[in-house]
């Protein structure tokens, strides 16, 4: 006897039958340089914004598809362009917010690319290319699940849908606050999804239920008024690498781990993960040992990491013999959860003046502060995401942790207290977001706007009071 398809079997039928468009509009997308740094071209970001703005127009679902910008609080400058879109419930229907970002990260050394950047190719089942991961496969996402829907229910569609695809988050969000604040009854929501985080593993899901915090901020250490010749002073004035080198060595142990007093850790279980995979998915060559103590997701998802990420200081090239008068460093800190980022800060910054050489002028500036995340996993949304998860996939996904930070989502939380935030994501381990051959593992892009798709279809069948 025939079964009469359910509204899921043509969810399910769309979403598969919409991935080549997808991806299609994916590769153009990523061919458009979107980079929000200051120095580079920002009528890219620009261009980037209207590309996501079509899209989103030809949907044909929202009310209000518009480009809008936000004042940098303490500053003169507006942020980077911003796509928000907005429709209202109807029928007593939930409203969620979907939230991605279209600009990326710079290139890098251009020359570890195997391929050209914003030149999208496909090898071993991998759309490669600056941005496929992170985070325009969050943005393509997003619609193609929408398409699926609006294909598959028509007007029997009632959920009320807000898009914010944000124009500026590789480069510190600036203006994120001001255009929450700006366009707060836009954005307001019963459900928050944030579609910038990964998965287990290219075949398994994941929510994620936690987020390290982060401080970032650069140090000037000072030794000497001017530069002087080293073999006529060498062994008797400290110069300014030298004691830029010890100091920075007192951040850590002998194992690797953070050092620094003040700094917390969170007590919770974790996952098994080997060093193998963890050498695997990181890159970490034979010969190389990990850092650090407890397990090896303990380390990364509940226990602070300090990285010097930037150094100002002769290159190779113009190296002389000299006694260096002054080195900056640009030193960026993960925060456990639980504790706030400013509180961090401080106490690195208590420590470093503490253990400073030779009396070594310190100068911080530069400060920047993003608290870390933990979801409130007892919500019916938490539970729908799942079983979204386990339907599009067919696996039980996992609720991890990450080591990375989304500082925006304690602006959500601020902002939208009520709201119950979903973190989920289209990357896998090899994605390699912010490095060279960064990529998008196609089969999990597939999954991923299923899942979307079928949580968008889920939350269309259920009332809010």
């Amino acid at each position: 006897m025939d079964t009469a398809p359910t509204r899921q079997d043509a969810v399910r039928d769309a979403a598969a039958s919409g991935i080549p468009a997808a991806l299609a509009d994916l590769g153009a997308l990523v061919r458009i340089p979107s980079i929000a740094f200051p120095g580079f071209d920002v009528s890219e970001v620009q261009r980037s914004a209207e590309a996501v703005a079509a899209l989103v127009e030809e949907l044909g679902l929202f009310e209000s598809v518009e480009i809008r910008r936000a004042a940098i609080p303490g500053s003169e400058e507006v942020g980077q362009p911003a796509v928000l879109a907005t429709r209202v419930a109807r029928n007593g229907r939930p409203t969620i917010l979907l939230y991605a970002h279209h600009d990326v990260q710079p290139v890098g050394d251009e020359s570890l690319w195997e391929s050209e950047p914003f030149a999208p190719t496909v090898r071993g089942g991998r759309l490669y290319g600056r941005g496929a991961a992170d985070d325009k496969a969050g943005v393509m996402a997003h619609v193609a699940a929408l398409r699926a829907v609006k294909h598959a229910l028509g007007d029997e569609f009632d959920l009320g849908v807000a898009l914010f695809i944000e124009g500026e988050e590789e480069a510190g969000s600036r203006s994120f606050a001001q255009f929450l604040a700006d366009n707060a009854e836009a954005l307001r929501a019963d459900v928050i999804v944030v579609a910038d985080s990964g998965n287990w593993d290219a075949r398994t899901p994941a929510l994620t239920v936690s987020l390290r915090g982060n401080t970032r901020f650069t140090l000037r250490v000072q030794t000497l008024d001017h530069a002087s010749h080293s073999g006529m002073f060498g062994g008797a004035v400290p110069d300014a690498m030298m004691a830029t080198v010890k100091l920075l060595a007192t951040l850590w142990d002998d194992d690797g781990a953070v050092a620094v007093e003040g700094l917390t850790e969170r007590d919770a279980e974790t996952p098994a993960y080997t060093e193998e995979t963890l050498r695997d998915e990181a890159g970490l060559p034979p010969g190389v040992s990990p850092v650090g103590r407890g397990t090896i997701l303990s380390r990364i998802w509940n226990k602070p990491s300090i990285t010097v990420t930037g150094i100002d200081a002769p290159s190779v090239a113009n190296a002389s013999n000299t006694l260096t008068p002054a080195v900056s460093v640009v030193i960026s800190a993960r925060v456990a959860p639980g504790q706030p980022a400013r509180e961090a800060y401080s106490a690195i910054e208590a420590h470093l003046r503490e253990h400073a050489p030779f009396g070594a002028q310190l100068t911080f500036t530069d400060q920047d502060y993003g608290d870390a995340f933990l979801v409130d996993t007892s919500g019916w949304a938490v539970a729908t995401a799942l079983q979204s998860m386990h339907e599009a996939y067919g696996v039980e996904p996992v609720e991890i942790g990450v080591g990375g930070s989304i500082p925006f989502i304690a602006d959500l939380v601020r902002e939208f207290p009520g709201a119950q935030i979903l973190v989920t994501g289209v990357e896998d381990p090899h994605a390699r977001a912010h490095s060279p051959n960064e990529s998008l593992h196609l089969d999990t892009f597939r999954n991923a706007v299923l899942a979307e798709a079928l949580l968008l279809e889920k939350l269309d069948a259920r009332t809010v009071a």
